[in-house]
């Protein structure tokens, strides 16, 4: 169903976000492995998420054709 993608798509993006201010932090105190670190999760996350909102839409294509 598209409505769980998009529910998993939401989740990601709100895990990347956490990683983002994360890195954003240990960036800001100069440490900046850990920020680096952080930010590739956060990536990783938008990544999911991109894929999770891709097959929503694919899904609800799918359904209207």
């Amino acid at each position: 169903m598209a409505r769980d993608e998009h529910n998993k798509a939401a989740e990601h993006h709100e895990n990347a976000a956490k990683a983002h201010r994360s890195a954003a932090e240990h960036h800001g105190k100069g440490d900046h492995t850990k920020g680096k670190e952080h930010a590739n999760v956060a990536k990783q996350h938008s990544q999911t998420a991109n894929q999770h909102t891709d097959q929503a839409h694919s899904k609800a294509s799918s359904r209207n054709n």
